[in-house]
Protein backbone atom coordinates (compact mmCIF):
# COMPACT_ATOMS: atom_id res chain seq x y z
CA UNK A 1 0.00 0.00 0.00
CA UNK A 2 1.29 3.35 -0.80
CA UNK A 3 0.32 5.63 2.24
CA UNK A 4 1.34 9.37 2.49
CA UNK A 5 2.40 10.49 5.90
CA UNK A 6 2.04 13.99 7.13
CA UNK A 7 4.35 14.91 10.38
CA UNK A 8 6.26 17.94 11.08
CA UNK A 9 8.59 16.03 14.18
CA UNK A 10 10.88 14.20 12.36
CA UNK A 11 12.04 11.82 14.77
CA UNK A 12 8.69 10.93 14.79
CA UNK A 13 7.96 10.80 11.11
CA UNK A 14 11.16 8.41 10.66
CA UNK A 15 10.21 6.21 13.41
CA UNK A 16 6.37 5.43 11.74
CA UNK A 17 8.25 5.37 7.81
CA UNK A 18 10.28 2.63 9.23
CA UNK A 19 7.34 0.73 10.85
CA UNK A 20 5.04 0.74 8.21
CA UNK A 21 7.93 0.30 5.44
CA UNK A 22 9.05 -2.59 7.25
CA UNK A 23 5.77 -4.14 6.93
CA UNK A 24 5.82 -3.44 3.35
CA UNK A 25 4.26 -0.36 2.35
CA UNK A 26 5.57 2.57 0.34
CA UNK A 27 5.71 5.93 2.64
CA UNK A 28 6.37 9.50 1.10
CA UNK A 29 6.77 11.84 3.90
CA UNK A 30 6.04 15.51 4.16
CA UNK A 31 6.21 18.36 7.09
CA UNK A 32 4.04 21.17 5.46
CA UNK A 33 0.79 21.34 5.34
CA UNK A 34 0.93 23.19 2.08
CA UNK A 35 3.17 20.90 0.96
CA UNK A 36 0.67 17.73 1.25
CA UNK A 37 -2.07 19.78 0.22
CA UNK A 38 -0.42 20.05 -3.29
CA UNK A 39 1.04 16.45 -3.11
CA UNK A 40 -2.37 14.52 -2.61
CA UNK A 41 -3.79 16.37 -5.49
CA UNK A 42 -1.25 16.00 -7.87
CA UNK A 43 -0.17 12.33 -6.46
CA UNK A 44 -2.58 10.58 -4.48
CA UNK A 45 -2.23 7.78 -1.96
CA UNK A 46 -3.96 4.96 -0.61
CA UNK A 47 -3.84 6.07 2.99
CA UNK A 48 -3.07 9.46 4.61
CA UNK A 49 -1.65 9.79 8.08
CA UNK A 50 -1.81 13.23 9.17
CA UNK A 51 -0.84 15.34 12.75
CA UNK A 52 -3.01 18.08 13.06
CA UNK A 53 -0.82 21.13 13.72
CA UNK A 54 1.49 21.43 10.82
CA UNK A 55 3.40 24.30 9.58
CA UNK A 56 1.16 26.16 6.68
CA UNK A 57 -1.81 24.55 6.32
CA UNK A 58 -3.31 22.62 9.07
CA UNK A 59 -4.19 19.10 9.09
CA UNK A 60 -7.59 19.13 9.61
CA UNK A 61 -7.22 21.58 6.33
CA UNK A 62 -5.39 19.19 4.49
CA UNK A 63 -8.29 16.71 5.08
CA UNK A 64 -10.92 19.01 4.43
CA UNK A 65 -9.38 19.80 1.33
CA UNK A 66 -9.44 15.98 0.33
CA UNK A 67 -13.06 15.72 0.88
CA UNK A 68 -13.65 19.14 -1.23
CA UNK A 69 -11.65 17.26 -3.96
CA UNK A 70 -14.15 14.19 -3.53
CA UNK A 71 -11.64 12.25 -2.47
CA UNK A 72 -12.46 8.98 -0.48
CA UNK A 73 -9.24 8.09 0.56
CA UNK A 74 -9.06 7.13 3.74
CA UNK A 75 -7.61 9.23 6.44
CA UNK A 76 -5.82 8.75 9.87
CA UNK A 77 -5.49 11.95 12.15
CA UNK A 78 -2.71 11.92 14.98
CA UNK A 79 -2.69 14.44 17.44
CA UNK A 80 -1.68 15.46 20.85
CA UNK A 81 -4.94 16.08 22.19
CA UNK A 82 -7.64 13.47 22.95
CA UNK A 83 -10.60 15.80 24.32
CA UNK A 84 -13.76 14.74 22.80
CA UNK A 85 -14.19 18.19 20.97
CA UNK A 86 -11.19 17.57 19.51
CA UNK A 87 -11.60 14.22 18.12
CA UNK A 88 -15.31 15.25 17.19
CA UNK A 89 -13.65 18.22 14.83
CA UNK A 90 -11.36 15.43 13.07
CA UNK A 91 -13.77 13.18 12.23
CA UNK A 92 -16.50 16.23 11.51
CA UNK A 93 -13.50 17.70 8.82
CA UNK A 94 -13.23 14.28 6.96
CA UNK A 95 -11.18 12.06 8.91
CA UNK A 96 -11.50 8.19 9.05
CA UNK A 97 -10.02 7.67 12.45
CA UNK A 98 -8.00 9.49 15.11
CA UNK A 99 -4.74 8.63 17.17
CA UNK A 100 -3.66 10.20 20.15
CA UNK A 101 0.04 10.57 20.82
CA UNK A 102 2.02 8.92 22.61
CA UNK A 103 0.94 5.34 20.70
CA UNK A 104 2.23 2.18 19.43
CA UNK A 105 2.80 1.12 16.03
CA UNK A 106 0.87 -2.03 16.40
CA UNK A 107 -1.98 -0.10 17.11
CA UNK A 108 -1.81 2.44 14.09
CA UNK A 109 -0.89 -0.75 12.16
CA UNK A 110 -4.07 -2.06 13.35
CA UNK A 111 -5.61 0.75 12.47
CA UNK A 112 -4.61 1.15 8.91
CA UNK A 113 -5.25 -2.89 8.58
CA UNK A 114 -8.50 -1.68 9.39
CA UNK A 115 -8.85 0.66 7.10
CA UNK A 116 -8.04 -0.88 4.14
CA UNK A 117 -10.41 -3.67 4.29
CA UNK A 118 -12.90 -1.00 3.53
CA UNK A 119 -10.90 -0.63 -0.41
CA UNK A 120 -13.32 -1.08 -2.87
CA UNK A 121 -10.61 -3.87 -4.34
CA UNK A 122 -9.76 -5.23 -0.73
CA UNK A 123 -13.06 -6.31 -0.19
CA UNK A 124 -11.93 -9.96 -1.24
CA UNK A 125 -9.47 -10.62 0.98
CA UNK A 126 -8.44 -13.71 -0.48
CA UNK A 127 -8.00 -12.87 -4.27
CA UNK A 128 -7.17 -15.63 -6.72
CA UNK A 129 -5.13 -14.68 -9.81
CA UNK A 130 -3.62 -17.89 -11.92
CA UNK A 131 -3.14 -20.99 -9.29
CA UNK A 132 -2.21 -18.72 -6.89
CA UNK A 133 -4.18 -17.02 -4.10
CA UNK A 134 -3.37 -14.05 -2.53
CA UNK A 135 -4.36 -12.90 1.43
CA UNK A 136 -4.40 -8.88 1.30
CA UNK A 137 -5.40 -8.67 4.73
CA UNK A 138 -2.71 -11.63 5.54
CA UNK A 139 -0.31 -10.47 3.35
CA UNK A 140 0.51 -14.12 2.07
CA UNK A 141 0.86 -15.32 -1.18
CA UNK A 142 -0.30 -19.26 -1.89
CA UNK A 143 0.90 -21.45 -4.72
CA UNK A 144 0.27 -24.98 -5.86
CA UNK A 145 2.96 -26.01 -3.29
CA UNK A 146 1.67 -23.65 -0.05
CA UNK A 147 2.78 -20.39 1.14
CA UNK A 148 5.20 -18.69 -1.25
CA UNK A 149 8.07 -16.93 1.10
CA UNK A 150 8.40 -13.45 -0.27
CA UNK A 151 10.12 -10.76 1.43
CA UNK A 152 8.24 -7.38 1.86
CA UNK A 153 9.54 -5.85 -1.20
CA UNK A 154 8.32 -8.69 -3.32
CA UNK A 155 5.04 -8.78 -1.91
CA UNK A 156 4.50 -5.38 -2.37
CA UNK A 157 5.61 -5.57 -5.70
CA UNK A 158 3.50 -8.72 -6.45
CA UNK A 159 0.71 -6.59 -4.64
CA UNK A 160 1.27 -4.04 -7.23
CA UNK A 161 1.02 -5.50 -10.09
CA UNK A 162 -2.10 -7.28 -8.85
CA UNK A 163 -3.69 -3.71 -8.62
CA UNK A 164 -3.36 -3.35 -11.93
CA UNK A 165 -3.86 -6.80 -12.96
CA UNK A 166 -4.04 -7.53 -16.69
CA UNK A 167 -2.56 -3.76 -17.28
CA UNK A 168 1.01 -2.15 -17.99
CA UNK A 169 2.30 -0.53 -14.76
CA UNK A 170 5.56 1.18 -15.70
CA UNK A 171 8.74 0.82 -13.90
CA UNK A 172 8.60 4.47 -12.52
CA UNK A 173 5.17 4.04 -10.74
CA UNK A 174 6.56 0.34 -9.16
CA UNK A 175 9.33 2.55 -7.90
CA UNK A 176 7.39 5.02 -6.41
CA UNK A 177 4.71 2.10 -5.24
CA UNK A 178 7.79 0.36 -2.93
CA UNK A 179 9.54 3.00 -2.32
CA UNK A 180 7.92 6.37 -2.33
CA UNK A 181 8.04 9.48 -4.79
CA UNK A 182 11.47 10.87 -4.37
CA UNK A 183 13.53 8.18 -3.20
CA UNK A 184 16.73 7.48 -4.25
CA UNK A 185 16.61 4.19 -5.56
CA UNK A 186 19.40 2.18 -7.87
CA UNK A 187 18.53 1.84 -11.52
CA UNK A 188 17.90 -1.67 -11.68
CA UNK A 189 16.47 -1.95 -8.04
CA UNK A 190 12.93 -3.06 -9.74
CA UNK A 191 14.73 -5.04 -12.22
CA UNK A 192 16.29 -7.01 -9.70
CA UNK A 193 12.98 -7.14 -7.79
CA UNK A 194 11.19 -8.81 -11.24
CA UNK A 195 13.34 -11.00 -11.68
CA UNK A 196 13.68 -12.75 -8.11
CA UNK A 197 9.64 -12.61 -8.20
CA UNK A 198 9.69 -14.26 -11.22
CA UNK A 199 11.56 -17.13 -10.51
CA UNK A 200 9.36 -17.90 -7.79
CA UNK A 201 6.04 -17.59 -9.75
CA UNK A 202 7.41 -20.13 -12.11
CA UNK A 203 4.59 -23.51 -12.33
CA UNK A 204 1.86 -21.33 -11.03
CA UNK A 205 -0.18 -19.97 -14.29
CA UNK A 206 0.78 -16.26 -13.49
CA UNK A 207 3.79 -14.78 -15.09
CA UNK A 208 5.30 -11.37 -15.22
CA UNK A 209 5.66 -9.30 -18.72
CA UNK A 210 7.73 -7.11 -19.47
CA UNK A 211 6.59 -4.68 -22.25
CA UNK A 212 10.14 -3.05 -23.52
CA UNK A 213 9.82 0.42 -23.02
CA UNK A 214 6.39 0.67 -21.60
CA UNK A 215 6.50 -1.41 -18.08
CA UNK A 216 5.62 -4.84 -16.69
CA UNK A 217 2.00 -6.74 -16.23
CA UNK A 218 0.85 -9.37 -14.65
CA UNK A 219 -0.56 -12.02 -17.35
CA UNK A 220 -2.52 -15.15 -16.07
CA UNK A 221 -1.80 -18.02 -18.19
CA UNK A 222 -3.53 -20.51 -16.94
CA UNK A 223 -6.58 -20.45 -18.98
Amino acid sequence: MRITLVEDNASLAKGIQNSLQDQGHAVDWLADGDEADRFLEAEGADLVIVDVNLPGMSGLDVVRGLRRRGSAMPVIILTARGDTLDRVEGLDAGADDYLVKPFQMAELAARIRALSRRRPEMQRHKEPVGRLMFDRSGRQLSGPSGLIDLPRRELALFECLLDHNGRIVPKERIAERLYGVGSEVEPNAVELLISRLRRKLADTGVEIRTVRGLGYLLDDTSQ
